[in-house]
């Protein structure tokens, strides 16, 4: 079983693919590893609020993490080497990120809501219920972005495991012209990490629950982005 889990810890086959895809995946996953790499250990984290990771006396049930998909560099690095794993759609473009985040000590499901989506589904279930935490960009793989999607709370009925909603605030940082505007914190920054009160789905969950249970997760990562976006102004 053990052998089943380390699975996710490593690299996915990738020699249905190119050679020239083959050197890029490769070469990506390098590239965006340094760089979050880089980045990350000139950050100055702060918490407010408690780190599922690092709390001891919760009732030993797995987190499942969620935060939106802009934030993923500066989060990336403060939940390195703590074995959660996340789910990574199936395309030639999410290798890179999947080896980058390996590296750091995450592991990769592969699966997404338009494909795989219910095996990855069936297979974190899997893996949450033997203890392992868990990590979803909520907006993600490719938005609409800040629009919470419906997967962690499915994941939370079936595992009994907690939501937790979080954001990381940079105080400075650079965004992209991607479709999250992914924000690239500039060294050195100070970096703000705001923690949610724990959402909880019962078992017996009806689809009316599920919904209200993803409805309230977004009104949690508005207010968490609204809060940050104070702290940063007032600094």
């Amino acid at each position: 079983m053990a052998d089943q889990f380390d699975k996710v810890y490593e690299f996915q086959d990738i020699s249905h693919y190119s050679r020239k895809q083959r050197f890029l995946i490769r070469t990506g996953g390098w590239v965006f590893y340094m760089l979050v790499r880089l980045i990350g250990a000139t950050l100055r984290y702060e918490l407010e609020g408690v780190d599922p990771m690092a709390n001891k006396d919760g009732d030993g049930k797995p987190p499942i993490l969620c935060f939106w998909h802009d934030r993923i560099v500066a989060s990336t690095y403060f939940f390195r080497d703590r074995g959660i794993v996340v789910m990574s759609s199936i395309s030639f473009d999410a290798e890179y990120t999947a080896r980058c985040i390996q590296r750091l000590g995450f592991g990769v499901i592969k699966g997404s809501s338009t494909r795989g989506g219910t095996r990855a589904l069936v297979e974190m279930i899997r893996l949450m219920k033997s203890g392992i935490p868990s990590g979803f960009t909520i907006d993600g793989p490719r938005g609409p972005r800040y629009i919470a999607k419906p997967g962690p709370t499915l994941l939370a009925k079936r595992t009994g495991c907690p939501i937790i909603p979080f954001i990381i605030e940079s105080s400075s940082f650079r965004s992209l012209g991607s479709w999250d505007k992914l924000q690239i914190p500039r060294p050195f920054s100070k970096a703000k990490v705001f923690f949610a009160e724990p959402i909880v789905v019962q078992p017996d969950a009806d689809d009316e629950a599920l919904e209200a249970s993803t409805a309230l997760l977004q009104r949690s990562l508005d207010d968490l982005v609204n809060r940050g976006r104070e702290w940063r102004e007032n600094l």
